[in-house]
């Protein structure tokens, strides 16, 4: 575990603690998004304090009433210079909000726009518990203890220093061939889509405009569980594909009545089940809040072979930090 890591949250936490708190907002942009949504379904559950998240550009053009003194606004941009996101850090910051921001570059401009900085490591050299899920589940659950002390959020900051990281491991090498299988058998698929609720949803939405729309190029739509009977399941058939994820929290079945509905009459639909998992080294109390992050690894290596057997690199963009817009 990276000491300076530690540090940094640690003064966070504290700042927060220190602080009469009204409510937290999430801010960020695309995947940076995707990442900071699960927090908040966290504090949803964990506690009575209201928090929202925003893309960055509507934060500041909404400019919520209840934003000031006493808010919490944890904003994140993995380089650190996605402008929308710095600026929305600026605006809260104006209005007296306490500011924590994560990103991979320190001494960006994120990072200098903020009040509490938080750095986390990338890169396949990685750990879990220093990488940016690692970092932010490490401020969320220090929070909730800082706030309201339980022995479920020491066991789930535990549970990110010493066992994350193995149960990323396993759960890629058990899902090794169904990745390489899954690339083989939707490369040449002009459209995917992603469907999962609670938790679980922002890795259906993060995978459907990240890693297939921007990394691929394949049209995809991230579909959430309970909204599928409201019009999208009109667009289920033998040849639409489909990638479902199963939680093990209370939104479970809302995920199992739509697979059961696609599977009718879908007959491309690919299965990732947080109940397949292996969890050990995971405090009981809080896998249903891990699980999604072993999903976001799984669909990782799903989307790496779907790329392999395309010929596109993850890499590789048009318009994005190309073209001005």
């Amino acid at each position: 575990m990276n000491q300076e890591h530690a540090h940094q949250l640690q003064v966070g936490i504290e700042a927060v603690k220190s602080r009469e708190i009204s409510n937290f907002y999430f801010v960020a942009c695309g995947g940076s998004l995707a990442t900071l949504t699960p927090a908040q379904y966290i504090l949803d559950r964990e506690i009575e304090i209201p928090s929202a998240v925003y893309s960055s550009n509507e934060f500041i053009l909404r400019a919520p009433k209840a934003l000031g003194p006493t808010s919490v606004v944890i904003s994140c941009s993995h380089s650190g210079t996605t402008p929308e996101t710095v600026q929305a850090t600026e605006f809260a910051r104006s209005k007296g909000a306490l500011t924590i921001s994560l990103t991979h570059l320190a001494d960006s401009p994120l990072w200098n726009a903020a009040e509490y900085k938080l750095h986390y490591d990338w890169g396949t050299d990685a750990r879990a518990e220093d990488n940016n899920y690692g970092i932010l589940y490490r401020l969320i659950f220090g929070i909730l203890d800082a706030l309201q002390p339980h022995e479920k959020y020491a066991g789930a900051i535990a549970s990110v220093e010493t066992g994350l990281h193995d149960a990323f491991e396993r759960n890629k090498a058990m899902t090794l061939e169904t990745a390489k299988a899954f690339g083989s058998q939707f490369k040449r698929e002009p459209l995917i889509y992603t469907m999962a609720s609670g938790i679980n949803y922002s890795h259906a939405y993060s995978f459907a405009i990240c890693l297939l729309q921007e990394m691929q190029w394949i049209h995809s739509s991230a579909i959430h569980a309970g909204e599928y009977f409201h019009g999208p399941f009109e667009i289920t058939d033998y040849d639409v594909p489909f990638i479902i994820i199963k939680g093990i929290g209370e939104t479970r079945p809302m995920d199992d009545r739509a697979h059961d509905f696609c599977r009718k009459y879908s007959d491309k639909i690919v299965l990732i089940d947080a109940e397949t998992f292996d969890m050990e080294g995971i405090s009981a109390d809080v896998r249903n809040y891990f699980a999604n992050l072993i999903a976001g690894v799984v669909l990782r290596q799903y989307a790496q072979y779907l790329s392999e057997f395309r010929g596109h690199p993850l890499s590789v963009r048009r318009y994005m930090w190309k073209m001005e817009y």
